[in-house]
């Protein structure tokens, strides 16, 4: 599990999905709805975070401070590409947040149904496919420090659909780029770097809870799945990086549409 979550937080395959499906696949007697399980899931979230944190850290540490400048000037400049950059992050956050918040309780009911998010994962595989298909009629028009506050809004929007299990935070936030004109490198870092805050803070809120009410028995396979999504989260994101400069999402959607289907036709017959 851990290293499933390494593997499908970073790919565009949804993580939270292969969470629910995997265990009903495998035959596995897991509890979907314990707390233990769910403290697991937000464990690993926070290891893949941390990763994330790291594997970028020249990136945000020149975000942070182009940040505190423009609050000091009370001024974005022009040409500080790292502070338009940290509040486009900044923005493009708001909206997944704010959903999180409000829906987290009717999502935990989608989230127990392994035959609804295989379909949500076939979903996922049309909706790569698809922002490929439209982007094939565009020309790269933007790069990062081109942005506009409303492009970052509309991927932000995108990000939200990976509150539901089985869409991906990371393809829908490469497709939203795509379709404003990103490159699939440009859309790919911009969406790794979207990821960081809201995946950490989601999982640092759970952190209590974790704290609390895991037990002494239950933290050894945590600190163990842990570690390995660490471990997977790192040479995940290390083949995307490179992967996105010259290749598309394609593959991935092939794939979601695959899992997707085989998942329901298993979970029709059992």
């Amino acid at each position: 599990m851990g290293a499933m979550q390494g593997i499908s937080e970073l790919f565009p395959v949804s993580s939270l999905g292969h969470s629910v499906i995997l265990p009903k696949l495998l035959g596995w007697s897991v509890n979907q709805n314990d707390n233990f399980f769910l403290i697991f899931l937000v464990a690993t979230h926070l290891a893949t975070a941390l990763v994330l944190l790291g594997f970028f850290y020249k990136d945000w540490l020149l975000i942070i401070k182009g940040i505190l400048r423009s609050i000091k000037i009370r001024e974005i400049q022009n040409t500080d590409t790292y502070a338009k950059l940290g509040w486009l992050i900044v923005i493009g956050t708001i909206p997944a947040g704010i959903l999180g918040i409000l829906f987290e309780d009717k999502l935990k009911v989608l989230f127990a149904s392994p035959n609804a998010v295989a379909i949500f994962l076939i979903l996922n595989g049309l909706l790569l496919y698809g922002a490929e298909l439209l982007r094939r009629n565009k020309s790269t028009t933007e790069n990062l420090d081109q942005m506009s506050w409303s492009q970052s809004i509309k991927i932000g929007l995108a990000q939200c659909l990976a509150l539901i299990p089985g869409f991906s935070r990371t393809g829908s936030t490469i497709g939203g780029g795509l379709l404003i004109g990103l490159n699939h490198k440009d859309a790919a870092r911009f969406s790794f770097l979207l990821a960081t805050p809201i995946i950490f803070a989601a999982a640092v809120l759970k952190l209590p809870e974790l704290l609390t009410s895991s037990g002494s028995g239950s933290i050894g396979p945590i600190l163990v799945g842990s570690l390995v999504a660490a471990m997977t989260a790192y040479l995940s994101i290390s083949f995307l990086t490179k992967y996105f400069e010259t290749k598309k999402l394609t593959p991935f959607a092939v794939y979601c549409v695959a899992i997707g289907i085989i998942s329901s036709i298993v979970f029709l017959f059992r």
